[in-house]
């Protein structure tokens, strides 16, 4: 490949892209070639009188094309295009932004495409004619910004089925295919998954806890309750209980009085009457009483509910703090494979920057090796 000379190329024009390369065992999946993207320019080296598509990518250059007649540029989707380079025997593939975009590069390759042709037949004809670069626009750079929204649009047009096209005469064969997951967004999103199971799980055992600690409040209030009947009817059974001796009492002063006045017959029929009365209202009150002697075993029931009731709650308790301290554990995991994967960036940045810097002083020997070796 050309190095780059700055002293006697410049960019006619440039745009931003995502770059591909067609896989070379398989010929039919793209193999991202940066991570972003990145400038892709057209170059014209005056020395050669060639032209080229340069796009430079710490540490190394992904692409280095020299463009010739019989290349094209095909658009195989909105924001997607691709030529083939017979001599790198490679396919290279640009995601753009937008259509407009890429509208704009095919129409400069088009032209770039047309002065080379030209530079040929010049070169071929008159080796002394000026400079055919003059036949294109002024040159300019053209920075166009892609903005993150639209890569999601271009991945959409990348993962489409395959299309296969033909570009020109001699050059291989294009495909498009799905490109590949990357592995720390697969270990990012289980990660996630984990945490939202142990939310759901301690959302589950929460609302049993409301529903539990409902239930208790109506076990205590239904508890509070049959303890104050409790309390009237033996209040009220003191009452009866009273009365009924009371009655008593008098039965046995009117049966004295009865012995002591024969005649009063009539009187005792109402007495023994009245006194039948009473032991009926005094029956029913030991059945009333009996029926509150069987409500006091229910609320002993009531009460060993209760008491599970709680013993669940306790349990529910010990299982809430448990999922809290493993997704605190979980969450101190994260935060510290987050902290290594940042000082892993800061180590290759300062690699990469190293490694700049070595290759602008390799370039600056080899430009001297040159100069050297012309003289």
């Amino acid at each position: 490949m050309y190095p780059l000379h700055r002293e006697r190329e410049q960019p006619i024009f440039s745009a931003r892209a995502h770059v591909f390369q067609i896989d070379p065992t398989t010929k039919r999946n793209w193999i991202p070639a940066s991570k972003h993207s990145v400038t892709v320019s057209f170059f014209y080296d005056a020395t050669r009188n060639v032209y080229r598509i340069i796009s430079v990518g710490a540490p190394r250059a992904i692409i280095n094309s020299t463009i010739t007649p019989n290349m094209t540029f095909t658009k195989t989707s909105q924001k997607f295009g691709q030529w083939a380079d017979s001599r790198a025997n490679t396919v290279y593939g640009l995601g753009f932004s937008s259509e407009q975009q890429l509208q704009q590069f095919s129409e400069r390759f088009k032209e770039v495409k047309e002065a080379a042709r030209l530079a040929r037949e010049k070169s071929q004809d008159k080796p002394e004619l000026s400079n055919p670069a003059l036949s294109i626009a002024a040159p300019q750079v053209r920075l166009l910004n892609v903005p993150a929204s639209s890569l999601q649009d271009m991945m959409e047009d990348l993962q489409s089925p395959p299309v296969l096209c033909i570009n020109g005469p001699g050059e291989e064969k294009l495909y498009r295919s799905q490109s590949a997951d990357i592995e720390l967004s697969s270990e990012k999103e289980r990660i996630k998954k984990m945490l939202s199971e142990g939310s759901i799980c301690e959302l589950s055992w929460e609302a049993e806890l409301f529903t539990l600690q409902d239930s208790n409040s109506k076990l205590v209030a239904a508890l509070h309750e049959a303890n104050a009947n409790v309390e009237q009817w033996k209040k009220q059974l003191s009452a009866y209980q009273e009365e009924t001796e009371r009655l008593r009492e008098q039965v046995a002063e009117l049966e004295a009085q009865g012995a002591r006045h024969a005649a009063c017959d009539i009187g005792k029929d109402e007495l023994n009457q009245s006194l039948e009365e009473l032991e009926a209202v005094l029956k029913a009150k030991d059945e009333e009483i009996h029926h509150l002697q069987s409500k006091k075993c229910d609320y002993n029931e009531v009460e060993q509910e209760r008491e599970e009731a709680v013993q669940r709650l306790q349990e529910v308790e010990s299982r809430n703090a448990e999922l809290e301290r493993r997704v605190h554990a979980l969450e101190q995991t994260l935060s510290n494979s987050l902290d290594e994967r940042s000082r892993a960036e800061n180590e290759v940045q300062r690699i990469i920057d190293i490694l700049d810097v070595k290759i602008f002083d390799l370039t600056d020997l080899r430009q001297s090796l040159a100069t050297l070796v012309h003289k």
